[in-house]
Order: structure tokens, then C-alpha cells, then sequence
């Protein structure tokens, strides 16, 4: 079955807005044609991936399978592409992304010294963003923090590293030179709880419940520590990314007991460039 990917296009940002009009406005195309399009993947899907009515366009469990497996789908034929023209033009980049407090100096001196022809080249990700560029060919590869969802991705773990709880500085538990997680069960935790198990599985957990309002919502690192100093609340970071971000307001604690951080290499699973398992050795070498 051959699936036309304009059209898949289409399908997400129609799931995406759930509302036709809205997709069709982003995808600057009338509606009609938009529900032609989603009608004829539809067919050649054989399933049916909304329903509707005046009211609402909702998602099939047939669409919720589909965009889980589009998205990856697009950033591969789009990394693909950017593959392609890069190597029509004669690009000889190698690019390596990584988060803020891991430091890759090592790695990328010793891989340039053994392939002077290639620029190698690195940029600075965010937690929200450490894996995408990976799956749209802007990363050649990626110095990651788990977790990150593994699908598509080669994965080399590197090393481990403790977690610390972000205070303010004249919090009760600063100072201390070290706590467990349950102490901060009264505390509002200033990042998504799934990065921190445990502590969304605490018992007793009281922070950040009914009546604290909906978590702020942050760009940056830098954005959650001027809250943290502000405005209270915690985040649990690792220490180098705690240590990396200085600010005279705030304080870290060591948590005694919660695993560590791991910090892997990533890069495209359907990538068969020996660069990249290349580097990976390098990377794992300097840690």
C-alpha cells in the first residue's frame, strides 16, 4: 500500500487543531478540499480516522494510531530529504546537539582531529527539543537525558550523574546537606511530575494539588529558577545542569533516595553512517 504523505501531512494538522476550518486556515487550503484530502486517506487507509458532527471533530482510535506513528514518519522523510540535498550541494557538517551542563568538548576535538574534512558543529538543546532535531536530520546526533521516547533512536548510554532538589535560598530544607524525596512532598514541583516519578508517587503527597492552579508553563531553564526564587516551588535537576545554571537566589540539595540521571548518545536508528557509532565510542571514551 503505498500511503501519500501530503496527505498524512494534512491528518496531523487536522488532529492537531480538531477543527477543519482551523487546519485548512494553518494549511492556507479551503475546507472542502482539506476534507476531500482527509477523506481519500481515509480510503486508501481503509479506516476511519475522525468523526464529526457540527459540534466536534474527535480523533478514531485508528487516528490516535496514526498520528502516534506520523509524526516520527514526517521528521524521517524530512530528514531524509535535508540528507539528500546536503549531500548534493557537497555539505561535509557533522552536527552534535546537546543539553545545557553536559560538557562535549572532549568528544568533538577528538572526532574532529580524526576527520579534518568535516565541520563538526554543535548546538544547544532543550529538554523539550534534546531528541526532535535528531528525527528531522538537523542533528547528526545528540547528547540526550533520559527520558526520551526511544522510538526511531539508536541509543549509547554514557554515564550517570546524581539529582539534586532546586530551592529557594532561604527555604527550610537549603543548607541541608542532604534529603529524601518525601520531604519535598509538601512542596509544588515546578516541572512535569512524569519527569519525576518519585515524587508524583508519593503517598503523601500535598504540593502542587487541588488549589495550587495550573502549573506555570516555561521555555527555559532559566525561566523555572527565576520562579523557583520568586515564587517558590522545586525542580529536581541534575547536578551538573543545577551547577550550570548559577543564580544567588536559589539553592540544591542532594536527594539521597532517587536514582541518578542518565545522559545517553542518540542518533536515528535508520541512519547507517559509520560516523555515528564512530563518535559514539569517542563520547563513551571521554566519560
Amino acid at each position: 500500500m503505498d500511503v501519500d504523505l501530503r496527505k498524512v501531512r494534512y491528518f496531523v494538522v487536522v488532529a492537531e487543531e480538531v477543527h477543519f476550518g482551523r487546519a485548512a486556515e494553518r494549511l492556507h487550503i479551503t475546507q472542502p478540499v482539506l476534507s476531500r484530502q482527509i477523506r481519500a486517506l481515509e480510503q486508501e487507509l481503509r479506516a476511519q480516522l475522525f468523526t464529526r458532527n457540527k459540534q466536534t471533530t474527535e480523533l478514531t482510535a485508528a487516528g490516535r494510531q496514526l498520528l502516534e506513528d506520523a509524526r516520527p514518519l514526517l521528521a524521517t522523510t524530512q530528514a531524509l530529504c535535508r540528507r539528500v540535498q546536503q549531500a548534493a550541494h557537497g555539505s561535509s557538517a557533522f552536527t552534535v546537539g546537546f543539553m545545557p551542563g553536559i560538557t562535549v568538548t572532549g568528544a568533538v576535538r577528538a572526532f574532529s582531529a580524526r576527520h579534518p574534512e568535516l565541520s563538526v558543529q554543535v548546538v544547544r538543546t532543550s529538554w523539550g527539543d534534546q531528541v526532535q532535531g535528531v528525527h528531522e536530520g538537523l542533528l547528526d546526533v545528540s547528547f540526550v537525558r533520559l527520558p526520551v521516547d526511544h522510538r526511531g533512536l539508536e541509543l549509547r548510554p554514557l554515564f550517570r550523574e546524581p539529582r539534586v532538589a532546586v530551592l529557594p535560598a532561604d527555604h527550610r530544607l537549603a543548607g541541608k546537606e542532604s534529603i529524601v524525596i518525601a520531604d519535598l512532598a509538601p512542596e509544588r514541583l515546578l516541572q512535569d511530575p512524569d519527569a519525576v516519578p518519585e515524587w508524583r508517587d508519593l503517598p503523601e503527597r500535598t504540593g502542587g494539588g487541588e488549589g495550587a492552579g495550573p502549573r506555570p508553563s516555561f521555555a527555559t531553564v532559566e525561566e523555572k529558577l527565576e520562579h523557583v526564587a520568586t515564587s517558590g516551588g522545586v525542580l529536581v535537576l541534575p547536578l551538573s545542569t543545577a551547577a550550570y545554571y548559577t543564580h544567588t537566589d536559589v539553592a540544591h540539595v542532594p536527594i539521597d533516595d532517587i536514582g541518578p540521571n542518565e545522559v545517553c548518545l542518540a542518533w536515528s536508528a535508520g541512519r547507517r553512517s559509520p560516523l555515528l557509532p564512530e563518535f559514539a565510542d569517542i563520547a563513551a571514551a571521554q566519560h
